[in-house]
């Protein structure tokens, strides 16, 4: 992961709202969820939702798909895997595995 698509991802999670919607999806599963859910569960109105998801698809963190009439949204972990790598990868000097066996 380049440092500027992290930024990005950092960014889009710094905001409570994506990062809940963003835990919710991650807690879903590959399957993800429908729109309407997402909303319903964190209590979000449709304008809101869509704005948040839409700044969690620009930065890559999330994919969606069409089922009828309905767009289902699911993490895209491997962005999500390459944004842990990014962190991890200098920790503890570069020692990755031997800092976070004892730390995390």
């Amino acid at each position: 992961m380049e440092k500027k698509e992290a930024i990005t991802a950092f960014v889009a999670l710094g905001h409570e709202t994506r990062l809940d919607i963003f835990r919710l999806l991650v807690q879903a599963g590959p399957k993800g969820l429908p729109a309407g859910q997402i909303g319903e569960r964190l209590g979000l109105p449709p304008a809101t939702l869509s704005f948040h998801l839409n700044q969690l698809k620009h930065a890559n963190l999330v994919t969606f798909r069409r089922e009828s009439r309905s767009l289902i949204y699911s993490a895209a972990y491997p962005v999500m895997n390459a944004l842990l790598a990014y962190m991890t990868e200098n920790c503890c000097q570069g020692d990755a595995d031997g800092c976070c066996s004892s730390t995390c």
